[in-house]
C-alpha cells in the first residue's frame, strides 16, 4: 500500500448546451453549489489535492474552480485537452506521468469515462450512481507510473 489517493471528479450539473459548443457548455447555478458541496466534501474526508489532471472543457474548470476555492486549496493543475476525449485507458495514461511526490491526484472529467474508471476502483456501483459532482476517492496500491485499473480499492463519497 502506497500512501496515494487518487479522487475521481465528474463536473458538476451543467447547462443543456443548445446553441453551445459542448466544450463551452458551462455550469448551471446548481452546478456552482454542487462544486462547492463537493470542496467541503473533501475537506471533510481530509482530501486536499496537490495535483489535478483537469479536463480544459469550461464545466470541468468551473467545477474545479468551485472546489478548490471551497477546499482553500492551490495545487498545481493541469489543463488537459486530452482529458476531455479521454477513454479510460488514455486518461490513466495521464495519471501515469503524474510527479511522485505527489500525495493525492485530482482527476476531474466527464461520462462515461470518470465513471468507467471508477467502477475498475469501487465496484459497479459506480456506472449507475455517478451522476454530476460525484467523486470518488481510492487509496492506491502503487505509485502513479503503476497505475492500471483495480491498482487500489475506493469508495464514492458523494
Amino acid at each position: 500500500m502506497t500512501d496515494r489517493t487518487l479522487l475521481l471528479l465528474r463536473h458538476a450539473k451543467a447547462e443543456a448546451g443548445y446553441g453551445v459548443i459542448d466544450y463551452d457548455r458551462a455550469l448551471t447555478d446548481r452546478g456552482h453549489d454542487q462544486a462547492r458541496r463537493v470542496g467541503r466534501l473533501l475537506a471533510e474526508a481530509g482530501h486536499t489535492p496537490d495535483h489535478v489532471i483537469c479536463s480544459a472543457a469550461k464545466r470541468t474548470r468551473q467545477t474545479l474552480e468551485g472546489v478548490l476555492e471551497t477546499l482553500g486549496a492551490a495545487p498545481e493543475v493541469d489543463y488537459s485537452e486530452s482529458a476531455y476525449t479521454a477513454g479510460v485507458d488514455s486518461l490513466v495514461e495521464l495519471i501515469t506521468y503524474v510527479d511522485p511526490a505527489v500525495r493525492t491526484l485530482l482527476v476531474v472529467g466527464h461520462n462515461p469515462t470518470i465513471a468507467q474508471l471508477a467502477a475498475t476502483f469501487v465496484g459497479n456501483e459506480a456506472l449507475v450512481s455517478y451522476s454530476p459532482a460525484t467523486v470518488s476517492a481510492v487509496d492506491m496500491e502503487v505509485e502513479w507510473l503503476y497505475t492500471a485499473p483495480g491498482t487500489g480499492s475506493g469508495r464514492i463519497l458523494g
